[in-house]
């Protein structure tokens, strides 16, 4: 699988689980799909399509910001996930 795709499955995977409902209790997981390669132009992670300011503030993030991050870096990455299944 390419980078894309893997992040898609994991989107759907954290979907699934329910950790984009922004009632859950646990924490958002991180995108990083340990593919971890700024893009050419340096706009962007190639694994995870996070920039580096996401990358930089994600541990101090609460679940709020982090499915903000997400719901960028699919749109970043062309992901569209099934509404239930959405940051």
């Amino acid at each position: 699988m390419n980078p894309v795709e893997l992040l898609a499955e994991r989107a759907r995977q954290i979907g699934a689980a329910g950790h984009f409902d922004a009632g859950s209790a646990d924490p958002v997981p991180s995108p990083c799909i340990s593919v971890c390669r700024m893009s050419p132009d340096r706009s962007h992670c190639e694994g995870c399509f996070r920039t580096l300011d996401d990358i930089r503030i994600w541990s101090t993030a609460d679940s709020t910001v982090r499915r903000a991050i997400w719901a960028q870096l699919l749109d970043r990455a062309g992901i569209v996930v099934h509404p239930e299944a959405s940051p």
